[in-house]
């Protein structure tokens, strides 16, 4: 499916019933230093660049704040991620509205949509297709983060807190929400010298998190230490059970994201 296409596609998702009721979402996020396009590119996990990404934010009419992002492999393995978010005033945070989440396998075929409705409470799966097959009620202390990452981990980054708890959504083996945590990476706690900051974060498993973590892919977002808000790179895979991919800042060096 051509790009534009499938920013069009999420951009009358995320425009639907965009007043209809208020959102209930219990994150606070900051405003973004700056709007517009962050160019970026795919890298697979020897480090080789696989395709081109890019992540972009813009302020409605409405007052709120769309962000977009797009990684993966040049005719291969891609996700599409769009979110809405509320601006609240007079504290300039964010609360997140909507989130969704488009993924395409190594054929380019999709793979179906991962959508929270924060406003209506609701998190949905729906097939590639378009037929909803899984609904679940949104957390009464609703902390789901799929697509704001790069704006809740901030705090870590500007040494506020030692660690972040919130939920993730996910589709795949079965709608689920799963508890996560987030810490700065030991060498970052300083930050002497370094030219990324990294946030480490995993599923939380209570007393078994230790073992489970030898099972689950290292995830990473990396910001730089000078300009906290300035999102450097992440690590995660492209979906569930996808490619593992870093997704890295134009300008930025890969060997700063430190060894696998």
């Amino acid at each position: 499916m051509p790009r534009g296409a499938l920013w069009l596609g999420l951009l009358c998702l995320l425009t639907i019933s965009a007043e209809s009721s208020r959102a209930e979402s219990g994150l606070r996020l900051d405003y973004p230093a700056s709007v517009g396009v962050i160019p970026a590119a795919t890298y697979d996990m020897q480090r080789k660049q696989v395709g081109a990404a890019e992540l972009l934010t813009e302020t409605l009419e409405n007052g709120n704040l769309r962000a977009f992002s797009m990684s993966g492999f040049t005719g291969g393995a891609r996700s599409v991620l769009a979110a809405e978010f509320r601006q609240l005033e007079p504290e300039h945070h964010l609360q997140p509205l909507r989130q969704e989440s488009r993924s395409f396998d190594p054929d380019g075929k999709p793979l179906g949509v991962l959508s929270i409705d924060h406003a209506a409470g609701f998190a949905r799966c729906q097939d590639p297709e378009g037929t909803e097959v899984a609904k679940l009620e949104l957390p009464e202390d609703d902390r789901v983060a799929n697509i704001t990452l790069n704006l809740l981990f901030l705090p870590l980054v500007r040494h506020e807190t030692d660690e972040l708890r919130f939920k993730l959504f996910f589709c795949g083996l079965g709608a689920r929400f799963v508890d996560f945590t987030a810490r700065l990476a030991p060498e970052s706690s300083n930050g002497n010298g370094a030219h990324v900051v990294e946030v480490r974060y995993g599923p939380d498993f209570g007393f078994a998190t230790l073992v489970a973590r030898s099972f689950v892919p290292k995830l990473s977002f990396w910001y730089d230490p000078a300009e906290p808000h300035r999102w450097m790179a992440h690590r995660l895979p492209l979906y569930g059970r996808g490619p593992e991919v870093f997704v890295v800042r134009e300008g930025v060096p890969t060997h700063w994201l430190g060894d696998d």
